[in-house]
């Protein structure tokens, strides 16, 4: 079994994320709503910054719903080709525009519920929009998230619904923060592959410290 953060692991990390991580914010570029949440859908197996390279010429092109709802998806799926799943997502796209066209007027909800509703937008795309348009106390995991906290032994769940569970009951508060803070440390710090443990502030409360040393 995998070992668990105490209590006082817990309160450490917070204060490192905290301190660390306070101003963060998402590195997808984006101006509105409807920008914030077309990139969030595209993310999804890709790069932030893939998807930074993408969109500008997507807004210049389908500034707002009403354009990207009546646009033609041969067109959509040309600018999206590098993308990851671009047939799927351009898709998505443009009838999550038709949807907030017809049922929100024009303007992007701010809700869980009816976020969902909109193609493309699952869980996690919804609750990682809330967080960012609005510092919602939401934990959204993504797999920098799901390998963060079984490393620090924030969490031991098999899916997203159980490490998300675990970490709202442990993190309870900031949990925004913590989401950026995660997603952040994961990307650059705590990596998949070769993580930097010789320059991590968290070494001393992790459960997989001497996994990653060289000749392991």
């Amino acid at each position: 079994m995998p070992k668990k953060a105490t209590k006082k692991d817990i309160e450490f990390i917070k204060e490192h994320f905290l301190v660390t991580y306070n101003d963060a914010v998402t590195e997808l570029e984006y101006k509105n709503d409807y920008e914030l949440l077309i990139a969030i859908i595209l993310s999804a197996q890709c790069t932030d910054k893939r998807v930074n390279i993408i969109t500008p010429a997507l807004f210049q092109k389908y500034p707002d719903t009403l354009s990207l709802s009546i646009a033609s998806l041969e067109e959509v799926k040309e600018l999206l080709k590098s993308c990851s799943f671009f047939n799927n997502k351009a898709k998505n796209i443009i009838k999550m525009a038709q949807s907030v066209e017809d049922n929100y007027e024009s303007i992007i909800p701010h809700d869980i519920k009816q976020l969902i509703k909109l193609s493309g937008v699952g869980n996690k795309t919804a609750k990682v929009f809330m967080i960012e348009a609005d510092g919602a106390n939401l934990m959204a995991v993504d797999t920098h998230v799901f390998r963060v906290a079984h490393r620090l032994g924030l969490a031991s769940g098999k899916t997203v619904e159980q490490i998300e569970e675990q970490l709202v009951k442990k993190l309870k508060d900031d949990l925004h923060i913590f989401h950026q803070a995660m997603v952040l440390f994961g990307r650059y710090v705590c990596k998949a592959v070769s993580p930097d443990c010789n320059n991590c502030a968290l070494v001393p409360v992790c459960k997989s410290k001497g996994r990653f040393a060289v000749g392991s």
